[in-house]
């Protein structure tokens, strides 16, 4: 089995490619330069060459504040490049994966949210994450959209290495604490991926595709997340943070509005695939080991 995955230098594309072999899947990574998902023709040229059973489409304009004002390129990417990998997709008769976000949701929601949940994004990334969704299920039928959450990994930036740093530099760190979600680790994410992809090129019913969720289990503010990583950075190396200080949404203004509860219902693909998310806090302290041990 042979899967192409697009954006496969960012966190979930590297993960991607190194667990690939684990699952006995022969993986390609393409990314920029080399491939450009807003530009059509270039898809077509490496599906020729490298004729895939599967595509996973990873790629992502993902800086939420600057899409604010980078609307265009923002939509290019979220947008036209999963319309046009969909497209190439369904030319050649092979199924689909794409990534997507709990930015879709506004955060209004007090319990976590479905797949069946109406989408009412709150900023210009969300929104084109949206209508990138819309895309793909309209062009091709046999796809999987899977919505995820508060990404982070060894590989990348992201908020985890973020802390990381600044437990090296600052006594006290500002975190909002009235934002609530679910940090999903890009391992845990690709091993799902991975499990997923095997089973709807052999064994797949026409029922198996559509929309799911997957983020690690449990709920905590990025507040709470950010103290997880403090606590368990101390295990490695010293840390000069002795407070991680609650701040609200107000204390820390943002270009983009973040939803305030983005929390994701995972028992869709649980009853469909058997997946079960692992506890966002081992899989926390399991990442900030290998980034410990990669720096070693």
């Amino acid at each position: 089995m042979r899967i192409l995955i697009t954006g496969s230098e960012g966190q979930l594309g590297w993960e991607l490619l190194r667990q690939a072999a684990f699952f006995n899947i022969e993986a390609i990574g393409l990314d920029l330069p080399y491939l450009d998902i807003t530009v059509e023709p270039g898809i077509t040229k490496v599906f020729k060459e490298h004729k895939p059973d599967i595509l996973i489409n990873a790629a992502a304009y993902t800086n939420v504040d600057k899409a604010e004002t980078d609307e265009k390129a923002c939509f290019a990417v979220n947008v036209n490049g999963p319309e046009n990998l969909a497209a190439a997709c369904r030319d050649i008769g092979i199924p689909m994966i794409h990534i997507s976000t709990d930015y879709v949701f506004d955060g209004t929601n007090k319990t976590p949210y479905t797949e069946n949940d109406p989408v009412s994004p709150a900023n210009v990334y969300g929104r084109s994450k949206a209508e990138g969704e819309n895309g793909v299920r309209n062009i091709i039928e046999k796809h999987i959209i899977l919505r995820t959450s508060w990404l982070y990994g060894v590989h990348g930036h992201n908020f985890v290495k973020t802390i990381l740093k600044l437990g090296k530099e600052k006594e006290v760190i500002g975190v909002v604490s009235d934002q609530f979600g679910s940090p999903t680790s890009a391992v845990d994410l690709a091993e799902t991926v991975l499990t997923i992809a095997p089973r709807i090129l052999n064994n797949y019913e026409i029922t198996t595709f559509g929309t799911y969720n997957y983020c690690g289990e449990g709920i905590t503010s990025w507040h709470g997340f950010a103290e997880k990583i403090i606590e368990a950075a101390k295990q490695y190396s010293p840390v000069t943070t002795t407070q991680v200080k609650p701040l609200t949404t107000e204390d820390y203004p943002t270009k983009a509005k973040r939803p305030a509860f983005s929390a994701l219902d995972c028992n869709l693909i649980r009853q469909k695939f058997g997946i079960i998310p692992k506890p966002w806090q081992k899989s926390l302290e399991a990442v900030i080991g290998r980034i410990y041990s990669c720096k070693n």
